[in-house]
């Protein structure tokens, strides 16, 4: 597991930073989801705390990661997984970093590359066209405003084409919005066993909950 520079015990915070969402589950998969997990005395990932508050609307939220994370494309669903890894290791966000790690190591059945990559990509042994669109995600999340069109061109001439980038792209842009999501609402890591268990599942079945 990784080091980031506020560490966080995950058997020290359980309980989100807003008692009122955490407390008003609606009606849905994610307050069965919840019930059945308390009921057991089980960790669960207190993401659906959040999904579950306002289930109208976070339902469409599952969807397009969803779509965005496993349509059919010309960029794997393992080199997506490991974008929305890369990108909340970027932003230091241990859970969503821990959880789609273990996606991408489930996919790509290599888990000492993808942390690897995570702690340095560039001493990696992850190939230089795939080190191209890392580079890209990670500008793309720490320095915005110095993204312009030749680093696009840069991809394309790696040997990435538009469909790829856009979902690169998506996937980025989406993982910007977990991070923050998750972080500032007090969403706590889980064991290394629950996280490994969420990647497998993830990894298995994507992130409509049924």
């Amino acid at each position: 597991m990784p080091t980031f520079s506020t560490p966080v015990d995950p058997t020290e915070f359980k309980t989100l930073f807003l008692p009122g969402v955490e407390a008003n589950p609606q009606p849905g998969v994610y307050q069965s989801l919840i019930a059945a997990a308390k009921s057991a005395n089980a960790e669960y990932s207190k993401i659906w705390d959040l999904f579950a508050f306002q289930q109208e609307f976070t339902a469409h939220l599952a969807r397009f990661s969803q779509g965005v994370l496993r349509q059919p494309a010309t960029i794997s669903t393992a080199m997506r997984e490991l974008i929305a890894a890369y990108t909340s290791y970027q932003n230091q966000c241990g859970f969503c970093t821990n959880s789609h790690a273990s996606a991408a190591s489930a996919l790509l059945g290599d888990e000492t590359l993808v942390w690897d990559v995570l702690r340095d990509l560039e001493g990696s042994p992850l190939p230089e066209k795939e080190k191209v669109l890392l580079r890209f995600v990670g500008k793309v999340t720490t320095n915005l405003p110095a993204v312009q069109r030749d680093d696009v061109a840069a991809l394309q001439a790696a040997g990435w084409d538009d469909e790829a980038i856009y979902y690169a792209i998506t996937t980025c842009a989406l993982f910007n919005f977990y991070n923050r999501w998750i972080t500032a609402t007090g969403v706590p890591e889980m064991s290394e066993a629950a996280h490994r268990v969420q990647g497998q599942r993830i990894a298995a079945h994507g992130y409509v909950r049924d």
